[in-house]
Parts: C-alpha cells; sequence; structure tokens
C-alpha cells in the first residue's frame, strides 16, 4: 500500500473525527482556505515553507496525529515541489527608496518624535494666526464705509478734509 500524502492524511484525519474545515479553522485560528489548499497539497498560498510546516503542525497536533512523522512526509513532499525544494537565499536583495525610508522611520522615537509634531503644529498655527492678523490690521479700516463717506488720499502729501455741513443759515432756531 502506497503511502498517502501529506493532505491525504490531514482529510482523512479530519473526516475520521467528523469535523469540518471551519471547526478546525475555528480551533486553529488558520485560514479554512490554508485548510483546504494543505488537504489538496496545493502549497501556492503559502509564501514559504516555514507557513507549510506550521499550519501542518498546528493541524496535526488538533488532530493528535505523529508530528514528526508528518513533517517529515510534509519535508520529502516540498523537497519534490520547484518552488520548496531550496530554503529562501539569504543574500540580501538590493533595497530601494522606500526600503531606506522605512528603515529610518522605525529608527525614530515615536515618543519623543509625537510631541515634537504636535509642537511644530502649534508654532505654525500661532505664525499663521499672527500673519492673518498683522494682514487684517495693514488694512484700512475706513475702506470698507461705502461709496460718499470716506475717500482715501491718492498722495500723502495732499491734505484733504471731509465738506463741511451745510450752514443753519435757515435753520429755525436762528430766527
Amino acid at each position: 500500500m502506497a503511502i498517502s500524502s501529506v493532505g491525504e492524511q490531514l482529510q482523512k484525519a479530519r473526516e475520521a473525527q467528523r469535523l469540518t474545515v471551519a471547526q478546525v479553522a475555528e480551533a486553529t485560528k488558520i485560514k479554512s482556505d490554508h485548510i483546504i489548499a494543505l488537504e489538496e497539497g496545493d502549497f501556492s498560498p503559502f509564501s514559504a515553507p516555514v507557513y507549510i510546516r506550521g499550519h501542518v503542525k498546528s493541524i496535526a497536533r488538533h488532530y493528535k496525529l505523529d508530528v514528526p512523522n508528518l513533517l517529515a512526509d510534509l519535508d520529502a513532499e516540498l523537497a519534490l515541489t520547484k518552488e520548496f525544494s531550496e530554503p529562501p537565499s539569504l543574500i540580501p536583495r538590493e533595497k530601494g527608496v522606500l526600503d531606506w525610508l522605512t528603515l529610518q522611520f522605525s529608527k525614530l522615537n515615536l515618543r519623543l518624535l509625537l510631541p515634537l509634531i504636535a509642537l511644530a503644529a502649534v508654532v505654525s498655527l500661532g505664525l499663521w494666526a499672527y500673519t492673518l492678523w498683522r494682514r487684517h490690521q495693514s488694512t484700512d479700516p475706513l475702506s470698507n464705509l461705502g461709496q460718499g463717506y470716506y475717500k482715501p488720499a491718492q498722495e500723502k502729501s495732499v491734505v484733504e478734509y471731509l465738506p463741511l455741513p451745510p450752514s443753519p443759515t435757515n435753520s429755525p432756531a436762528r430766527k
């Protein structure tokens, strides 16, 4: 009799215990899609063999299977796959600008940075308010009276006076 694959062993153990994929997913906190993929022998949803090994180990413990033997079978299956036959490369890949920015941001002490950001915001708001106040102060306060009440001088050397009110010669009080 041929040895069944790891996926078949997991599926048979689950069915023998009359468990659904949803029940196993709830108990092991593994996505049901990953459980189904493992039972089908599909390793494509996983980015590294460490995740496959971890999930198989958790599920095997839940089913009370022989974990070391099952992991040995899994290693043999993974060695046959093109993607997971070798461990991931330890040679660093070329890093870009985003990697550098992320590294610099991770070095920042947020407990120190947040008060500095708040202080910068308060100072910026204060400068903006002062500029707005100065702009308001530099405008002519009488310019919004309307036409006929006030006419600003064209030149500084010319002095203009407002017209005098009509003389009260015809006023009934003088008679």
